[in-house]
């Protein structure tokens, strides 16, 4: 394949200029020589840089893609169990490539496993679904994915399916249908796949749960529905190829996190994902918290949010085209579909809409993005357009490893550390001392004399 994704700025001229543009390039250049070099604070967590490379070909992608094979052969569900970067790569990209509605079709025309996820909630509701899918399903297998084994939500997850399937199938045969993905050594889960039997793949310590798409926490649940994970890894080393061109005009890495930072200089503090394919949704669900726990630290970052056109444009599209100035938008543009359909006639024409009759859709879909780049450019929003060839996996991991390149690059551009997130920890110190963990008695104390001076909220007469 000799096309690759690029990145069209245009949209985002006159609000920052060619000069300013000339003018940052040493600045990118040295962020990105200090992420390429592994001289940046986090350089213990870039091992996601040489994926591409060392997975393709390797002894363990073999032993993903022959487990994979299992899954898509034998199953007819597969849970995925896991939150943040243990199962949103896994969603954005099964959501991107699959049929919109894989888990509804026949098992004929699916051919591989429903794929649900859990552990990234504690909704009752939600985990009740789960154990009763478990229970109608005849053949199930569970991704369980935790570095330590001792994250709540995935932790309380795993603990009912674990029940579950050891009454649906026995403790033996379902320690065979459990796949642990976790530390090499240590850690609960490494523990008790150990305990139990479970077969295991590892998640690298060099690599961050946001960045591991591209390792065993991806690829598996991504084999076994049947997507081609090797193109998907190809993608995403032609990507690293062209990522260490010098010339900003042939690497969409740098010039995305040129255009973004220079934005934000400028005032532009949050940045819209839009996408014009609902499949698209969690892949945009995958970018924020990439972003989102990269950049937002120390006082600093770009705000991620997202869209989807042209859905959102009959709810946030008022807002972005007249509300406050400080978005700018980042389009996701798939130039070719993957299929497409025209529009049908109608001679009594009582919609008004008989001048579209036999137009294809994508055509359609094409013109409201550019009618709605047109009129957010003349509210005073800056655009970028990120031009994706097709929809397929090979795209698909040339777009993973762009972003993930230019988030390591705004992390440093920022002045911050890009690969660690210590503001996470702050709501489950509150939530444990809230459920009486055992050790957090003083914590708890604490919480109960911080409640007490808050304001109580009410509205006096």
């Amino acid at each position: 394949m000799d096309k690759k994704i690029s990145i069209d700025y245009s949209y985002t001229l006159p609000f920052i200029t060619e000069d300013m543009i000339n003018g940052y390039k040493d600045s990118v250049l040295k962020a990105a020589k200090t992420l390429a070099d592994g001289t940046g604070e986090g350089n213990d967590f870039i091992g996601w840089r040489q994926l591409p490379t060392e997975r393709l070909g390797s002894e363990e992608l073999k032993k993903i893609v022959e487990v994979s094979n299992e899954i898509y052969e034998n199953a007819d569900l597969l849970i995925c169990v896991g939150i943040g970067g243990s199962y949103l790569g896994a969603k954005a990209v099964t959501e991107a490539l699959c049929h919109p509605f894989y888990n509804m079709l026949s098992d004929e025309d699916r051919k591989g496993p429903k794929l649900l996820f859990a552990g990234q909630n504690i909704s009752a509701s939600w985990m009740n679904a789960i154990l009763d899918q478990i229970d109608k399903a005849k053949s199930v297998y569970i991704n369980v994915i935790s570095k330590s084994g001792t994250t709540t939500e995935p932790g309380i997850a795993f603990r009912n399916i674990k029940t579950k399937m050891e009454k649906k199938y026995g403790k033996i045969d379902a320690s065979k249908r459990i796949i642990a993905t976790t530390d090499a050594k240590k850690g609960a889960l490494r523990t008790l796949a150990t305990n139990e039997g479970y077969r295991t793949f590892i998640i690298p310590d060099d690599v961050g749960g946001r960045f591991s798409v591209l390792t065993p926490v991806g690829l598996l649940p991504i084999g076994a529905v049947g997507i081609d994970i090797m193109k998907l890894l190809q993608g995403a080393q032609e990507a690293s190829v062209f990522g260490a061109e010098q010339d900003l005009s042939l690497n969409p890495a740098f010039t995305y996190a040129c255009i973004r930072n220079l934005l934000l200089q400028k005032g532009y503090h949050t940045e819209i994902l839009v996408n014009y394919e609902p499949t698209l949704h969690y892949f945009s669900e995958w970018w924020k918290q990439l972003y989102g726990e990269s950049e937002g630290k120390n006082g600093k970052g770009i705000f991620p949010a997202s869209v989807d056109f042209t859905s959102d444009l009959h709810s946030m599209g008022q807002w972005i085209q007249d509300g406050q100035r400080f978005i700018f938008e980042t389009v996701l543009n798939v130039e070719s579909p993957m299929n497409d359909t025209k529009v049908a006639s109608d001679k009594e024409d009582l919609d008004g809409l008989e001048f579209l009759a036999g137009k294809p859709l994508d055509e359609i879909n094409k013109c409201a993005m550019k009618g709605t780049l047109l009129a957010h450019y003349d509210g005073k929003v800056p655009n970028m357009v990120i031009n994706i060839p097709e929809m397929n996996s090979y795209y698909l991991g040339q777009l993973i490893y762009i972003f993930e390149q230019a988030c390591g690059i705004s992390g440093y551009l920022l002045g911050v550390n890009p690969f660690n997130q210590p503001g996470v920890e702050a709501y489950k110190k509150n939530m444990f001392a809230l459920l009486n963990k055992p050790g957090y008695q003083d914590a708890r104390k604490a919480l109960d004399e911080k409640m007490k001076t808050l304001p109580s909220g009410k509205v006096t007469k």
